[in-house]
């Protein structure tokens, strides 16, 4: 065994990538995995698309749910499709225990009121939002009981076969403004969680950096008047460490590119990278790295 080990590390050392060891506890195992399944999500809703296009048996029905949730479903402009029992099956919970993310309260919020979430910084993915208002990993429900908080997304998100069902069923919504205006007049304690900075934001997230995007960003502010709810800022902190980004300052080719892709398309790609699964060195999996998502005074 210490002849394996040895071998290992000099393998390591040789190749520039550190291994993943062989020993991890089941429970890490099991984080990992959770992690895993959420990122491969989309990429599954696709393949099962692609799989009914091609199959002459599955073709006939494809055809009808395209038209009714592509033409006919209205639900994300009316809060989404919330599903509480998966919102709170248990791997959500090894999902949060991975980093490990918790949701810091600092206040007391009214249920009889309704709330606008700010939530800072978006980072590559937004990971903290998701975890805090889309599933209850972090107790978001048993923290301000009565508030029921809907995390908005941008409504190409919605036009995703099968992977729209999957948004609905956490409760996300479309974040257009008449959508945004439902949820609000619904009735009291339902509430917005918006990631302000968006995709823009996005492109500045790296570790140890904390740069907001706010300019010309009042339209969640008007909202708030419009409809009488209070802001609530919420801060993620850690959320810019869980993956490293590749360097892209403001007027750099890469920067106009993203952004060029941000104005004709709505979102933009950050060039990112974090750990793989069996190392550490690379890949699309975020680092084990805390995330604290203090919600703050109202």
């Amino acid at each position: 065994e210490y002849m394996g080990a040895l071998l290992l590390i000099s393998t390591s050392a040789m190749s520039g990538i550190q291994w993943a060891p062989l020993n991890i506890p089941r429970e890490r195992r099991l984080q990992t995995a959770a992690v895993m399944a959420w990122e491969l999500v989309q990429p599954c809703c696709v393949f099962l698309l692609l799989f009914c296009f091609f199959n002459p048996f599955l073709f006939p029905l494809l055809c009808v749910y395209l038209v009714w949730s592509l033409a006919l479903d209205r639900a994300p402009q009316r809060g989404g499709r919330r599903f509480e029992w998966f919102r709170r099956l248990g791997w959500w919970r090894y999902m949060a225990a991975f980093f490990p993310a918790k949701l810091i309260k600092t206040a007391e919020l009214d249920p009889q009121r309704n709330y606008i979430f700010g939530y800072h910084p978006h980072g590559v993915i937004g990971i903290g939002a998701n975890l805090a208002f889309a599933t209850e990993a972090l107790g978001f429900s048993n923290l301000f009981p009565g508030v029921v908080a809907r995390l908005v997304t941008i409504s190409s998100n919605f036009r995703v076969p099968f992977f729209r069902d999957y948004l609905m069923a956490m409760g996300l919504a479309d974040c257009a403004r008449h959508a945004c205006d439902y949820v609000l007049s619904s009735g009291p304690g339902e509430s917005l969680a918006i990631c302000i900075g968006g995709a823009a934001e996005a492109l500045d997230a790296r570790p140890g950096v904390y740069e907001l995007t706010l300019a010309r960003r009042k339209g969640f502010v008007k909202l708030g008047l419009a409809h009488g709810a209070s802001l609530v800022p919420v801060i993620g902190f850690g959320e810019s460490d869980l993956f490293e980004q590749v360097a892209n300052r403001p007027g750099s080719l890469l920067r106009t590119v993203q952004n060029r892709f941000l104005h004709w398309f709505g979102f933009t790609i950050p060039l990112f990278h974090g750990r793989g699964i069996f190392q550490y060195s690379g890949g699309l999996t975020p680092f084990r790295r805390s995330l604290d998502i203090v919600v703050g005074v109202p």
